[in-house]
């Protein structure tokens, strides 16, 4: 068995059990701050390190070396992040709405080779969408963290329309994608349930860690050929990532301090990967469109 399909496989038990456990009622409340905390700490130490790796894309792709070309690609990525945040500032309902479109089509990538457009696109909305059908107040709830309360309940009542036909034609290619992978259906299906019955932040938590950060480090292993030496190379390539990404997180914190624990929480974490998501998608979905294959680097941008 593949790395990829026991990564798969692995998805599926846990996000089965999961949606499980929320169908039976023993979910964690979704608004206490311990749950809070916990879900912000499964996404910061298990999701995050994905966008770690992204170093790796720039050296492959573009040949980003030397002290000269770093400093560029440092100063391009935290750029672009800020410019994010600068559009939440300023503008939040555009904000908003860009993020949750941009994750769809971010994580319609996650599906396995051969999947079809249309498959993958119900795939990533899923993540976005079907969370509504069963939760909209909770979906108001946490938009309104980012946005005004009116303008968060009209985004969570555009979901809970669209969620109905959603599910109804993600259960159809649920069976059609089983028809040619057993896995791919069974990883759509899995998505859809724990999307549908967890609550919202439990359930995008345990598809961020679960699916798209392990799926993309496992790709991202495979990228560079698999094996013990590639390894090594992806963990000291995510160290010094990971440690600026903590240090920004503490500074936003620091400047949110004031704010009440969960408005702070989620702006904190949805803001955060938001900015982080737009240079990261800039990075890693020429790779995606070309299947993962690798390709030979341009020179190097270090002119020095």
């Amino acid at each position: 068995m593949t790395a990829l399909r026991a990564q798969g496989l692995s998805f599926c038990a846990i996000g089965f059990a999961v949606a499980a456990v929320a169908a039976a009622g023993f979910a964690p409340a979704p608004d206490g701050a311990a749950v809070l905390f916990l879900m912000a700490a499964l996404i910061l130490l298990l999701g995050v390190p994905h966008g770690a790796l992204d170093p790796v894309f720039a050296e492959e792709l573009y040949g980003v070396r030397g002290m000269r070309g770093w400093c560029g690609f440092v100063l391009a990525y935290l750029g672009t992040a800020l410019l994010v945040v600068l559009l939440w500032q300023y503008v939040p309902q555009l904000f908003l709405a860009s993020f949750l479109m941009l994750s769809a089509l971010h994580f319609s990538g996650d599906p396995a080779r051969g999947t079809g457009v249309t498959a993958r696109l119900l795939f990533g909305g899923a993540v976005i969408v079907l969370p509504a059908l069963l939760h909209e107040g909770e979906m108001a709830r946490l938009f309104a963290c980012l946005v005004m309360p009116q303008a968060a309940r009209a985004q969570a009542s555009v979901l809970h329309q669209l969620s109905g036909p959603w599910l109804l034609a993600t259960a159809l290619t649920v069976v059609w994608q089983a028809r040619s992978d057993w896995l791919s259906g069974l990883e759509m299906a899995a998505t859809a349930a724990l999307a549908l019955l967890a609550p919202p932040l439990l359930g995008f938590a345990v598809f961020f860690c679960a699916m798209h950060s392990a799926r993309h480090i496992v790709r991202t292993w495979h990228y560079v050929g698999a094996g013990a030496g590639p390894a090594a190379r992806l963990g000291r390539t995510a160290l010094l990532p990971m440690l600026g990404t903590l240090l920004l997180g503490a500074a936003a914190a620091y400047c949110w301090r004031a704010q009440p624990l969960e408005a702070g929480l989620i702006r904190w974490l949805f803001i955060g990967l938001a900015a982080l998501t737009v240079p990261h998608m800039a990075l890693v979905e020429p790779v995606r469109w070309s299947g993962w294959v690798r390709r030979r680097a341009p020179a190097s941008l270090d002119a020095g």
